[in-house]
């Protein structure tokens, strides 16, 4: 998952990054309006958190700009606390609002649980069977084949391979993996990841010596081409 932090105080950009980045997000910084809403254009993002005072234009200014394109969750940082000022917030577009100063395990959970909303909804409009190639899912179902012959896969090793056909061509670490698959209390190490993926392989990949879509990015991670 990958989150822009953006505000014109450098040091909470730097310890909202580092926190962040402790919980296996990818984290950029940008440090006012209009290079928020350059970046947001590139769509790489699955979260924006937006200071609303900074600036060239402000973060209402920024949202605002940023909702027409793109439905990407905000959480809108303030050291205002009125509530005339949060309903503003929303109104622009903003997904959440969390006043300054702020507890980081605060603004934590409801990154995560902003994250989740996303990705529910975006598995409800992507609902369907799933087909790459000679592999095909069925989220509904939790089905899978091979070719149209059913293949019986574990509870994690569906969610992993789900996820991997819902983003096609996207690289994932390990760590990323285990956040989202098994979750942020997941105890286990990254070997559980490989374990996982060499299964996968053996299971749907008609060569899994040769695997010609559960694919390693060396020294990065796993990803699925898509035919």
């Amino acid at each position: 998952m990958k989150i822009l932090v953006v505000d014109d105080e450098k040091v909470l950009v730097k310890g909202i990054k580092f926190n962040l980045e402790s919980e296996g997000y990818q984290v950029d910084a940008a440090y006012d309006g209009e290079a928020a809403v350059e970046l947001a254009r590139s769509g790489a993002y699955d979260l924006i958190i937006l200071d609303l005072m900074m600036p060239k234009i402000d973060g209402l200014q920024a949202c605002m700009r940023i909702r027409e394109f793109s439905n990407v969750p905000i959480i809108i940082l303030t050291a205002r606390s009125e509530d005339t000022d949060k309903i503003i917030g929303f109104e622009c577009g903003a997904d959440d609002y969390i006043t300054k100063p702020f507890n980081i395990l605060e603004l934590k959970a409801r990154v995560r649980a902003l994250l989740r909303r996303a990705g529910m909804a975006a598995q409800k409009e992507k609902s369907g069977r799933l087909t790459i190639g000679h592999i095909t899912l069925d989220p509904d179902e939790r089905s899978a084949w091979r070719d149209g012959v059913p293949v019986d896969l574990t509870a994690k090793e569906f969610d992993l391979m789900e996820l991997l056909m819902r983003n096609p061509g996207r690289v994932y670490n390990r760590e990323n993996l285990l956040n989202v698959v098994w979750g942020y209390e997941y105890a286990g190490d990254y070997r559980t990841v490989d374990v996982h993926i060499r299964r996968l392989r053996e299971k749907l990949e008609l060569d899994p010596a040769r695997p010609a879509y559960l694919l390693t990015k060396w020294g990065v991670g796993y990803y699925l081409k898509n035919a």
